[in-house]
This record gives C-alpha cells, structure tokens and sequence, in this order.
C-alpha cells in the first residue's frame, strides 16, 4: 500500500506550551490507524496540526507525497482531508440537511453526497428536516461524520468519535466506521475506546506527553504488557 499521510518530526502547540514534539507516523491508502493516548497527551493537537488548524513549528507533513505543513485548513481539505472534531461541533439551529450540505466542497456533487450518507446513516434520512441540536449524541455524531464525508475525502481524521455516547450507539457507530473504511476512504482514528479502536485497526500508534512511544500492528498492540495495564485494565 502507498503512503497517504506521513509525519516527520513534527512539533505543534499553543502559544508558549509545547503540545507535541518529534511525532513521526504514517498512514498508507485504505488503512485504519489508530491514535491512542491519555487526555492531554496530544492526540488532538496532532490531527490539528494535519489539517492547519494548528501551526506546525517544527518537521514536515506530507500528503500523497505533497507537502501541506504551513497550508490554510481550506487548502487541506481540498486536497482530500475531512476532520470530524471531538464535540461533533455542529450547527445546533440548523437542519440535518443543512449542517451536512455545509461539509459539501462542490456544490454539483452535493446531492449524490446526500444520498450516499442517507445510505450509510438511515437514519439522518428520518432526520434530515430536524434541527441539530435536537438530535441525541448518537444522532449528532452521526450527523458530524456524514458532514466530514461529504467532502468526499481521501482520509478521514476522527476525534473521539465515542465520547459520551451509550454502549449500543458506539458499536453502531463503529460498524459505520469499519463500512466506511471497506468503501474506500483511509481513517485516521483517536479514540478513548482503545479495545475498539485496536480491534477496527490496522496499526495503531501510542503518544504520551506529545511523544509516539509505541507503534505496530494491532495484534502486537493488543498483547503489548504497556497496552494491556494502561489502557486495557489488564
């Protein structure tokens, strides 16, 4: 498989607090990678500073063999990289519809995009009329990742996609997640959940105090003594 996304060395942050330094990983086309780590330890920085929500101070971002470090969030999208952020972070007094026609870069393409996360989500077509913020958490996430694949992305980074969410909603959504995945687009996963997001990947890699300090396939991932005592309670 060819590299999609490669990181070298790469250091971001906030103001004066460095929040990642030397992070180095890759994702190869079609795969899900999974990010894990504890809060703080900078996960979200790290998807962040891929789509230039964040400045990359130090290292180097590539993206099918492009550099996109030091490019506007616009740019980053356009060249086929969709963020779902933690929080979901919709547009609470709009639509279903409206909030995931906002994710839609070519306005020609939209409705087939509709009718392709109607198909995958049934029931966001149920909703489509109905404000977002009154949607439950499930429906709300769901409706947060239709808008990021409306942009029709190469890569998916998702955040946290199962925070806050009742047990039945995340294997759903998870199950969305793997169906996503076996149509096409590579997902690039940071997930409190590690049992779930080690069993949906490929390959993981574990950051701690902004540093990766454990990379490999996931079976090496799921036996790893670290892995199992700090976040599998084993």
């Amino acid at each position: 498989m060819s590299t999609l996304l490669h990181l070298d060395s790469v250091e971001a942050g906030y103001r004066d607090l460095v929040a990642v330094r030397d992070v180095s990983l890759e994702v190869r086309a079609g795969e899900v990678v999974s990010l894990i780590g504890s809060n703080g330890a900078g996960k979200t920085t790290t998807l962040r500073a891929i789509t230039g929500l964040l400045p990359v101070r130090r290292g180097r971002i590539h993206f099918e063999g492009e550099r996109i470090d030091g490019r506007a969030s616009a740019q980053v999208v356009a060249r086929g990289i969709a963020h779902v952020p933690e929080g979901r972070q919709l547009f609470p007094t709009l639509t279903v519809r409206e909030n995931l026609e906002l994710g839609g870069r070519d306005r020609r393409a939209r409705a087939q995009g509709l009718e392709d996360v109607f198909a995958l989500f049934p029931r966001l077509r149920e909703r489509e009329g109905q404000l977002a913020g009154t949607l439950s958490g499930g429906e709300q996430q769901m409706c947060a990742i239709g808008r990021g694949l409306m942009a029709r992305p190469k890569l998916l980074l998702l955040d946290e996609p199962s925070l806050g969410l009742a047990p039945v909603m995340v294997t759903l959504i998870f199950e969305n997640l793997r169906a996503i995945n076996a149509r096409g687009t590579t997902i690039l996963l940071v997930e409190q959940n590690v049992p779930r997001a080690l069993a949906l990947s490929d390959r993981g890699y574990v950051i701690e105090n902004g540093r990766i300090v454990l990379d490999g396939p996931r079976v090496e991932l799921q036996q790893n003594p670290h892995i199992k005592r700090a976040y599998l309670g084993l």
